[in-house]
């Protein structure tokens, strides 16, 4: 049975904290996080190190504020959805973003072991351009 929460589970909530270092703890060794294919950083990382290097840290490179804004929790067994939106300002353009996000993440002992990002691509990639 699927249960809806507006409160945070321990593991994702995590997520929110911007020290790298806690977001790795959060994420199993062998975790699986893909960026959505037309996202500026698309592709699947591996390791919570790949994970920082190649997402957290590119982001704060080209955005200021990069922030998700956790709104509705979507929680079934292992599966945690998160209804969101992103919001931050570009560095070389800036242009701001408000755009809606949904995140699935799959939590195992505690930890994310799979994480699946879906987004207006289009809207990030115009506040890209000039």
């Amino acid at each position: 049975m699927r249960r809806t929460r507006r409160r945070r589970t321990p593991t994702v909530r995590r997520l929110g904290d911007r020290r790298l270092a806690a977001l790795q703890a959060t994420l199993a060794p062998d975790v699986e996080w893909t960026e959505m294919a037309g996202f500026p950083l698309a592709g699947t990382y591996r390791t919570p190190e790949g994970v920082t290097s190649n997402v957290m840290e590119k982001l704060a490179e080209d955005w200021d504020d990069w922030t998700a804004h956790d709104d509705t929790y979507v929680v079934d067994g292992e599966n945690v959805v998160v209804l969101a939106r992103y919001t931050a300002t570009n560095k070389a353009t800036g242009k701001p973003i408000d755009v809606r996000v949904v995140h699935h993440f799959v939590v195992r002992g505690g930890l994310i072991v799979r994480f699946e990002q879906f987004v207006d691509t289009a809207l990030v990639a115009d506040a890209m351009t000039n």
